[in-house]
């Protein structure tokens, strides 16, 4: 068996610093891509892949700063989960509403995703609430 040495806590705290700040570049970045940063700099089938990778980072980024503790608490709590619902369905509906063709209907139908997934997480809270105030069944 392996014995693995300790990491003293002032590198590992820096390590923990560098890591999230490299997590948080990279979604940002990836956001700052997708959402028309390479229209600036490429053409065509480069702006596609550009905006299409840029997206992909994001969404693997920010997959991963959600299952931070502190991040994975704040969205949990019922205000948030309400916010995330009315703000996301409200902006879905304006995106259809306001864009045209493929792009309208996708952001729309993305937005309207995120919604149905606050939404899911409110009736799933509210279940979790009521067991655990339900009296005990002899």
């Amino acid at each position: 068996m392996k014995h693995v040495k300790p990491v003293p806590a002032p590198f590992a705290t820096v390590r923990k610093f560098v890591a999230d700040v490299l997590l948080w570049s990279a979604f940002a970045a990836g956001l700052a891509t997708s959402a028309g940063g390479a229209e600036a700099v490429l053409d065509g089938t480069q702006k596609t892949i550009a905006t299409i990778a840029g997206g992909v980072v994001a969404l693997v980024a920010g997959a991963r700063i959600t299952k931070k503790p502190k991040i994975k608490a704040f969205l949990g709590r019922p205000g948030t989960l309400w916010f995330l619902f009315l703000f996301n369905g409200a902006t879905a509906v304006a995106m259809y509403v306001a864009m045209d063709g493929v792009k309208g209907i996708i952001g729309a139908a993305c937005m309207g995703l995120v919604s149905l997934g606050a939404a899911g997480g409110l009736v799933a809270s509210r279940r979790h609430r009521a067991e655990l105030t339900k009296p005990a069944q002899p």
